[in-house]
């Protein structure tokens, strides 16, 4: 049995870094001073932020039979995920990210996936995990709901607590991820989560500002304080290992202020390098930042 297993969400991120703040003044070309090509995307970075931290990790996925798919391939192999993945006709998924001199980051996302796309019959149930994280691929929705004694999760991104695309990965999961970008209300979004869902904990993510979490138990929001003491090269990225850093203390049965306090942390160590999850945080570099000093 997997400790975590993660339903979509690789895909190759094209980096390019610009030389001014976002957002850019138009002009009809911009010197940079990179561009690059990482295998990224949500699912990648949860799986590959797990595995560094010590879970069992396995992906499945649509993927294309192109060298964008190969990438993603060799790199979660040398990360130590194991993987499946369904040839899709149409390609790997990509996107374009702008990066600014601040790390902050614009992306451009060409999701792929065909409609009407569905996971192969059994193909879940073939890796039974203690914990499924969803991403929000259309496919990825038709996995719910799964069986006893599974918890899962799903990160809603930039969701301004309206669209309807989010709604059934945001009712079915016990743990909610959203930004804090697009939501105009925060506390009536959480309150809203555990009334029409099944959520355990909630977490809003802001960036450098911290964010909030909410309980069921007690579903008024915390601020929380972003975590303190490294660079902030690139962003792309702090979200997943956000995540997986969550996820780490989730499976220990920690309380939700620690798994809180756990993600944060590796959320930053992932803006320390530039790309895409090229920063991921090991098991005792977490411990040893998550230690109080004297």
């Amino acid at each position: 049995m997997y400790d975590v297993l993660v339903i979509g969400g690789a895909g190759v991120d094209t980096i390019v870094n610009v030389p001014q703040d976002l957002p850019l003044p138009y002009a009809d070309s911009v010197a940079t001073p990179g561009i690059a090509e990482y295998a990224g995307h949500t699912g990648s970075g949860v799986a590959l932020g797990c595995r560094s931290l010590g879970l069992s990790v396995k992906l499945v996925d649509f993927l294309g039979e192109d060298r964008l798919g190969g990438l993603v391939r060799d790199r979660l192999a040398a990360g130590g995920v194991d993987t499946e993945f369904v040839i899709s006709p149409a390609g790997t998924r990509r996107a374009v990210n702008l990066v600014d001199p601040k790390g902050r980051r614009t992306s451009f996302y060409d999701g792929r996936d065909l409609p009407g796309q569905r996971l192969p019959e059994g193909l879940v149930a073939a890796a039974p995990a203690r914990h499924v994280h969803v991403s929000i691929m259309d496919f990825a929705r038709h996995v719910y709901p799964l069986g006893d004694g599974v918890t899962t999760s799903t990160d809603l991104h930039d969701w301004d607590g309206v669209n309807p695309h989010h709604a059934d990965f945001a009712r079915s999961s016990d743990v909610v991820f959203v930004s804090a970008t697009a939501l105009a209300d925060v506390p009536g979004t959480v309150h809203a989560l555990f009334t029409e869902g099944r959520a355990l904990a909630v977490v809003v993510m802001d960036g450098e500002r911290g964010g909030w979490f909410a309980t069921r138990a007690d579903r008024e929001p915390r601020h929380y304080e972003p975590a303190a003491g490294g660079p902030v090269v690139d962003s792309n990225g702090a979200g997943d290992a956000f995540v997986s850093g969550f996820l780490h203390a989730w499976l220990r049965s920690r309380a939700v202020v620690e798994c809180v306090r756990s993600g944060a942390v590796a959320g930053l160590y992932a803006c320390g390098a530039a790309g895409t999850h090229q920063a991921l945080i090991t098991l005792p570099e977490l411990e040893a930042r998550l230690t109080p000093h004297p």
